[in-house]
């Protein structure tokens, strides 16, 4: 019995009321929708959508580019925030009816609203936990907090101990008050990869890590609660919070990040008895990939071939971005998406007076972790100048931004920068190629986005940890027993491909191309959630084919996609969005998860929405 859509929220000082068109399992009765107060009136002032987490320097932008036009929801405490305290320079930028606005927010009092539904309703239905289950985030969902006291001269740290500079409001103030200092502390060392010298920033750990990312914006708040509610507590349920700065090889050289997951999965096994549940969201996704290959690797996990199999349950792929995105090129070629391009000409300008593209690109390349979700696959994938598979024609025409193949176009040509188009594929090199010779270095030792055209490709690549994130590239382990649950959201206008121009002549300068702002075709959207394309779940397809190279065990595959039905009256989207992060807050893929972590994965049933199996068809992976 299927849980009827609502939205639930968390029953504290933090969350929002729901809207009232929705309504609880056994309820009929509509409740009546509660007042937003100021953030009612915050959301008419603002233009971008909240904080969107799926990759870094989206929320890079969405920082400072929501002062001016963010839309935010529910009840924020600002007990560590004050804009009183802000630089005069940056209070100036502000207009006197969002300071006035903030003012209020502050002694707001709280609304309440019912949570736990969906796990109540379950466990009222017979349900229980039964599978350990580890939670992995995404990409930049963790905090990170610091835990240096010394820092260096110009930038002491002893101030900021144990404060989190990424994903709190302290975050939001030091960055005004202090933005040299707070991006010398966030930025990682560009010789080594890791902590510069005086300065360790370190994931936050617990629930807390990433429950919510900061106060009145949920993450896995909803899905924590549910499982709670069907006996989950700290004893069968684990967040595995990481350092998503860091590139995969280096969470383990530097935290031993995948040891202590295994440890943990192999504890789960001996105090329940049962294996573990891991689920993985966006980039969580490919973090699990990973843990895959290297758990079992000899010289590296040491687990042995079997080890997946006797110790993971199901792999939980909640809109992973496991073949890339497109929207990680453009952040990391000129620090620019479509985030900044929606901006108006006030708002470009604020933006790039506070934080320009070179400082935004500068952060992007100093995190390794971001070129994990460069577009995988090449042309194959992703098309090539004339085609691509997901192209949509109308009477046999393409429309008038041509393929998605052409991926990074020139309107004008006007020097070695803009004299042809590229398709993803050649884009990556573009970037690679104008980026510093560390970072190229760096992405190319640690991260692979190519494809393996036969079976005996695939098996030489075992022994090449470069190509565990790329599973064009390796395998899914070995592992018979293995569920595999890929559920994400369609329906939503996603980056597909840019418009771009020279911003310069000049060819000493490592950034000389922008998006071309104006244009109606700056950037090309496509089919997916907002943030991770369409094609990116290609491989859910491609795992569930008959004898496929990707999955010698045969593992068994479902795949659920979700319609994004936003509820206009939900600034977060309500119980039917699927938008990229919402979605951790829907209804359906609260109720889709728990019923795998209590055993009962095999009552899913598969749902297709969007033509992904039709694109699938024409994209030859070889053989």
């Amino acid at each position: 019995m299927s849980v009827r859509h609502r939205g639930h929220g968390k029953k504290d000082g933090h969350e929002h009321a729901k809207s009232s068109k929705q309504q609880s399992p056994g309820d009929s009765k509509q409740k009546k929708k509660k007042s937003r107060g100021p953030l009612g009136k915050l959301g008419s002032i603002f233009v971008l959508r909240g904080w969107r987490l799926s990759l870094l320097i989206g929320i890079v932008l969405g920082i400072c580019a929501a002062i001016y036009y963010m839309q935010y929801t529910g009840k924020i405490g600002f007990d560590d925030i004050s804009l009183n305290n802000f630089k005069i320079s940056h209070r100036d930028l502000l207009p006197r009816s969002i300071l006035e606005e903030f003012d209020a927010m502050t002694s707001s009092s709280s609304e309440l609203s019912d949570s736990f539904e969906v796990g109540a309703h379950l466990a009222g239905e017979g349900y229980s936990a039964k599978h350990p289950v580890v939670l992995v985030p995404g990409v930049i969902s963790t905090s990170l907090e610091s835990w240096s006291v010394t820092g260096t001269e110009e930038c002491p740290s002893k101030p900021h101990y144990r404060k989190r500079l990424w994903g709190s409001w302290y975050m939001i103030r030091t960055m005004f008050t202090d933005k040299k200092c707070w991006l010398q502390h966030l930025m990682l060392d560009n010789e080594t990869g890791l902590d510069p010298p005086g300065i360790r920033l370190r994931a936050a750990q617990g629930m807390e890590a990433a429950d919510f990312f900061m106060s009145g914006f949920w993450l896995w708040s909803k899905i924590i609660e549910n499982l709670s509610a069907l006996g989950y507590d700290t004893n069968n349920m684990s967040v595995a919070a990481y350092d998503w700065r860091l590139g995969f090889p280096d969470l383990e050289r530097r935290d031993r990040y995948f040891s202590m997951l295994k440890r943990q999965i192999e504890l789960n096994s001996l105090s329940s008895g049962q294996k573990t549940v891991l689920a993985g969201h966006s980039m969580g996704s490919q973090v699990i990939f990973y843990f895959f290959k290297w758990v079992e690797a000899e010289g590296f996990g040491d687990g042995g071939k079997s080890w997946v199999n006797d110790h993971i349950e199901a792999f939980v792929d909640i809109s992973g971005s496991m073949l890339g995105t497109p929207k990680a090129s453009s952040a990391l070629l000129s620090g620019e998406m479509r985030d900044t391009v929606q901006l108006n000409s006030m708002a470009v300008y604020g933006l790039e007076k506070f934080f320009g593209r070179h400082e935004r690109r500068d952060l992007a390349l100093s995190f390794p972790g971001v070129a994990a979700m460069i577009p995988k696959g090449g042309d194959a994938v992703w098309g090539t100048l004339d085609s691509a598979p997901d192209d949509i024609l109308t009477n046999g025409s393409l429309p008038s931004h041509g393929s998605y193949g052409k991926f990074l176009r020139f309107s004008e040509t006007k020097s070695a920068f803009s004299e042809k188009n590229l398709t993803a594929a050649e884009t990556t090199e573009y970037l690679l190629n104008l980026a510093p010779e560390w970072y190229r270095k760096r992405a190319n030792s640690m991260f692979s986005h190519g494809l393996a055209k036969t079976r005996a490709e695939v098996t030489a690549n075992e022994n090449d940890p470069s190509k565990w994130v790329n599973p064009l590239e390796v395998a899914l382990p070995n592992a018979p027993d293995l569920k595999i649950y890929c559920f994400y959201g369609v329906g939503k206008p996603t980056e597909r491909a840019y418009t771009y121009q020279d911003s310069s002549n000049d060819t000493s300068t490592p950034l000389n191309v922008t998006m071309e702002y104006g244009s109606d075709d700056s950037v090309v959207s496509g089919e997916g959630d907002g943030t991770v394309s369409l094609l990116t779940h290609l491989m859910c397809h491609k795992w569930q084919e008959k004898d496929s190279k990707f999955n010698p065990a045969g593992s068994e595959v479902k795949i659920v996609e979700m319609l994004h039905q936003p509820d206009k009256f939900d600034l977060r989207g309500g119980a039917k969005t699927a938008e990229h992060v919402d979605i951790l807050g829907r209804t359906e893929l609260n109720e889709l998860l728990l019923r795998v972590a209590a055993g009962h994965g095999a009552e899913i049933s598969p749902r297709l929405e969007s033509n992904l199996t039709k694109y699938a068809e024409k994209i030859d992976l070889g053989e």
